[in-house]
């Protein structure tokens, strides 16, 4: 096998920089049946299985996957991975267990960041709470990856039965509700 990380632009990119993981060798299929489209999409014209996966490669070449391809949030031309916010908000005193999804905003004719929480028992879902955890994540963040599309807050996460969180579920929800516009700081 061959594994490499690679920018939007197809190029690989150095240890330690984050790309989406293409694969070559003799046990990546050959495409896809009655599908030259989708095969061209998939595997590169030098054979690259292009995985979906994002992750990085550390200096001792041990490679990691951090977040899906498909999961990403654009937000104005910037690449936000919903598992870098999860992890963060896990860290907070006040979430049990949460979810990151994009919403589209009119507003900001863009895909936003979304958190959707579960409260410790004992925490009010309340304004301030949701500004709390705005706060929080804005703290620790780069600009483009705050929760500009807020915070809902759940009962559970929608999950699979082994534990992927259903962000297709929580997309659904957005757009029952209109999307709706973040909290203003």
């Amino acid at each position: 096998m061959t594994a490499k990380y690679v920018n939007e632009k197809g190029v690989e990119v150095p240890a330690g920089e984050t790309g989406e993981l293409w694969m070559a060798g003799p046990n990546i299929m050959m495409g896809y049946l009655n599908n030259p489209t989708a095969t061209a999409d998939a595997i590169t014209p030098d054979g690259f299985f292009k995985t979906g996966d994002i992750g990085y490669q550390d200096g001792d070449g041990n490679f990691y996957i951090t977040d899906r391809l498909k999961e990403l949030i654009k937000y104005k031309g910037f690449q936000v991975p919903p598992a870098e916010l999860e992890g963060l908000l896990l860290g907070h005193e006040k979430v049990e267990d949460c979810a990151v999804t994009g919403v589209y905003s009119p507003k900001m004719a863009s895909e936003v960041p979304r958190a959707y929480i579960v409260l410790v028992a004992g925490v009010r879902r309340a304004k301030d709470t949701e500004l709390e955890l705005i706060r929080y994540v804005e703290d620790r963040v780069a600009h483009h990856k705050r929760l500009r599309g807020g915070v809902r807050f759940l009962d559970a996460i929608p999950k699979t039965i082994s534990g992927k969180i259903l962000r297709r579920v929580l997309r659904d929800m957005a757009k029952a509700e209109g999307q709706g516009e973040a909290a203003k700081l």
